[in-house]
């Protein structure tokens, strides 16, 4: 499967709007909040908004592609019959979340057995949605879809550099590199999550570093960075559809020289 057809983005925008109807009404209202006690972070926050997303989202999955594979950070792996398999994060950037800050979103990924092949980017409560598949990228606002590409960006001196946190998701050794990157880049900001590989896609951010990811933050986020003419790659320059350390960038140049840093770090 080259990519998605029709039907199938189609069926990504009603499983978007479906977890929006579930996750909003829950944003900037007095939550319970649960430490799952896993990641390298410490804290690690989930909500009843994160599991009724993805209860919503795999409901709908079930009910009409009962075949697809489903894999959710709240509730697990299910196989399918099919190599199709929706991948979802309900809520990417539940701390955000739970400090009423608008930087997170619902990731939805189709995994057609080799790679993802459709992303969208959910933000219920801003109205913005990006969908990448099949070599293109669109933000969606509105109910209207605008195509959007990354910046042109020469050099890490010319760029615009963000990771979630400088230091909760990185070893000493990785927080090393990341500041020889941030020493030498333009700008760096911190507290994006999914959030800001949009915002790359759309041009306003240049390079994202991140460590310790799992697939469910990262294959909904790499149709759309590459749609838009961006790279999304590991450290070592590899596939980043399992998480781990990886590196997104609008240019090939800053990408290159974001990688003599960082596929040096044991």
């Amino acid at each position: 499967m080259t990519s998605p057809n029709e039907e199938l983005v189609r069926f990504a925008h009603r499983l978007a709007d479906a977890s929006g109807e579930v996750i909003r009404p829950w944003f900037r209202v007095a939550l319970d909040v649960t430490d799952k006690g896993t990641g390298r972070a410490g804290f690690d926050p989930v909500t009843e908004a994160d599991r009724a997303g993805e209860t919503a989202l795999r409901r709908l999955i079930e009910a009409t592609y009962p075949e697809h594979g489903v894999l959710g950070e709240e509730h697990g792996h299910a196989p399918g019959a099919s190599p199709l398999t929706w991948v979802l994060d309900p809520i990417d950037g539940t701390r955000a979340f739970i400090c009423g800050m608008p930087q997170w979103g619902t990731l939805i990924a189709l995994n057609d057995g080799a790679r993802p092949v459709l992303g969208v980017l959910d933000q219920p409560v801003t109205g913005e949605r990006w969908i990448g598949h099949a070599g293109r990228a669109e933000l969606v606002t509105g109910g209207e879809a605008a195509p959007i590409r990354t910046r042109p960006c020469a050099d890490l001196a010319s760029a615009v550099l963000t990771t979630t946190h400088p230091t909760a998701y990185f070893t000493k050794p990785e927080q090393d590199a990341f500041q020889r990157l941030a020493g030498a880049a333009k700008m760096t900001r911190y507290g994006g999550d999914c959030y800001a590989y949009g915002l790359l896609a759309m041009g306003f951010i240049d390079l994202v570093v991140e460590s310790a990811l799992k697939p469910w933050d990262v294959q909904a986020l790499i149709p759309i960075v590459e749609g838009a003419g961006g790279l999304f790659t590991s450290w070592d320059g590899g596939d980043a559809q399992n998480g781990g350390r990886v590196v997104a960038a609008g240019d090939a140049r800053v990408h290159a020289e974001a990688l003599a840093v960082l596929r040096a770090v044991p």
